[in-house]
Order: structure tokens, then C-alpha cells, then sequence
């Protein structure tokens, strides 16, 4: 799985989030799956991971983006009235 694309949310109920508070935060930050908190049946709340730890983003795009052209040199020309 890519870095920056989390699987999809579990989800548990207030009471065993209770009983289990400190395991779930470790499976968050382990897994990067969120975790919907529900009561009743019903969401309350959404538990989700928050940034690498990394301290730095650097290639967390890639392979999300594609570059078609040249994108240092570019000729606007014929984009303005005023260089026509």
C-alpha cells in the first residue's frame, strides 16, 4: 500500500474503545486505518492517523502525478494579446 493511501475504516464501539483506548491508538498509528467510534450503532466518531513522524513529506506524491511537457520552459506567447 502507498504511504499516504489508508485502507479502509474499521470500525468499533464506544464501550470496547474504552476497554482497548491504548491498543486501538497503537493500531492507528501501525496500520494508518482509521477507525470510526460508534454508539448505538450509530458513528460518534472518527479515529485517524495523523502525519508519518517522518518529519518530512518529500515523495509522498509520487506516483500520484504525471508531468506531460516541458515544464521549465514554457512559451506563452500565444496566450497574450499583447505579444501578438
Amino acid at each position: 500500500m502507498h504511504p499516504c493511501r489508508m485502507a479502509a475504516p474499521k470500525s468499533i464501539n464506544a464501550s470496547e474503545f474504552k476497554a482497548r483506548c491504548l491498543r486501538v491508538l497503537d493500531d492507528v498509528q501501525a496500520t494508518r486505518t482509521e477507525v470510526i467510534i460508534t454508539k448505538r450503532g450509530k458513528p460518534v466518531a472518527k479515529l485517524i492517523p495523523i502525519g508519518s513522524g517522518r518529519g518530512s513529506s518529500r515523495g509522498a506524491w509520487k506516483g500520484m502525478a504525471e508531468i506531460h511537457g516541458d515544464i521549465v520552459h514554457i512559451d506563452w506567447s500565444s496566450e497574450f494579446e499583447s505579444v501578438r
